[in-house]
């Protein structure tokens, strides 16, 4: 049976059982292998995506629940291939990923609580990612990464453009 799926903007139809993973859709039908199979039962976070921006499991989320919904995954995180995503930057420079298998779950669940908490605190910070297991201890790093992030987008919407030139074609 086809279904329809709009995943990082675009829209999908895939011929699957409504009741299919919405995790094996985006990786066998989509190609979209960012998101990773962890426990299959919810509980590690590795196949977390965002859904109408609330991360969500996607290896017990059947693809019939995200009709007319919008689904993105670690692959359209970023603003474009050109430009990593603030958390993605920060990642890198605190050298969050050993293993690296959960971090793209870590990612979409840390992108969401920056989007509805722009300036976490740590409590805030252990609740959103309390869902997210990373098998190599690197919390305190994904702490550190996700406070940065916020720093960091907070800077750069802070900036004064009073002394800027504009000019009018």
């Amino acid at each position: 049976m086809e279904q329809t799926v709009v995943v990082n903007g675009v829209e999908h139809a895939v011929n699957v059982d409504g009741s299919k993973p919405l995790l094996w859709v985006l990786r066998d039908q989509l190609a979209l292998t960012g998101t990773k199979f962890g426990c299959g039962m919810a509980q590690c976070g590795a196949c977390t995506v965002l859904i109408d921006g609330q991360p969500t499991r996607s290896c017990v989320t059947p693809l019939a629940s995200v009709n007319g919904r919008e689904v993105t995954t670690i692959e359209g995180l970023a603003p474009s291939v050109k430009q990593l995503h603030p958390l993605q930057q920060a990642w890198i420079e605190e050298q969050v990923p050993q293993c690296g298998y959960c971090q793209s779950g870590q990612l979409m669940s840390a992108a969401a609580l920056l989007e509805a908490n722009p300036n976490p605190t740590d409590s805030d910070i252990d609740q959103a990612m309390q869902g997210n297991i990373c098998r190599c201890g690197m919390y305190s790093r994904i702490r550190k990464a996700i406070k940065s992030a916020a720093a960091s987008s907070a800077a750069s919407s802070d900036q004064d453009y009073s002394d800027a030139e504009v000019t009018h074609g």
